[in-house]
């Protein structure tokens, strides 16, 4: 699963723009083959009296807290992939829109995940095909 939470100031983002995100967020995992449901984004809004950077208040910022669960990276190569990847991936929802962004990636390890009481079937096999297929998760 990823969990992408992202935090914003005022005005970054209106309910329009959170689902359009949202679906680009979820497409990214969906073309290496996970089930769209894996994919969970929150959305929290922050004024800036309550969101601050350096110690002062935050204008027109956004912080990406994401956690991968489902798939890990495989060394720092394959991690500077995925950093530039998401940099690609939110620059139109940020820096294209005069937003300083930030962001983290999390991978926490798969044992401690669950899916609906379920555990997950291994990335990349036919069980998860399946999951993927039906975008909900499977009794085995």
């Amino acid at each position: 699963m990823p969990l992408w939470t992202i935090h914003h100031t005022p005005g970054a983002y209106g309910a329009q723009d959170k689902r359009a995100f949202a679906r680009d967020i979820t497409g990214y995992y969906t073309r290496i083959g996970l089930p769209a449901f894996y994919v969970v984004v929150v959305f929290h809004e922050h004024q800036p009296d309550s969101f601050l950077v350096g110690g002062e208040p935050a204008v027109d910022t956004v912080r990406f807290a994401i956690e991968h669960i489902a798939v890990h990276s495989d060394g720092p190569r394959q991690r500077q992939q995925i950093s530039e990847s998401l940099v690609a991936l939110i620059k139109p929802w940020t820096k294209d829109r005069g937003l300083y962004a930030e962001f983290h990636v999390d991978e926490t390890p798969r044992e401690l995940w669950m899916v609906d009481h379920l555990e997950p079937p291994t990335f990349g096999s036919e069980e998860e095909a399946r999951w993927a297929q039906a975008n909900r998760p499977l009794s085995r």
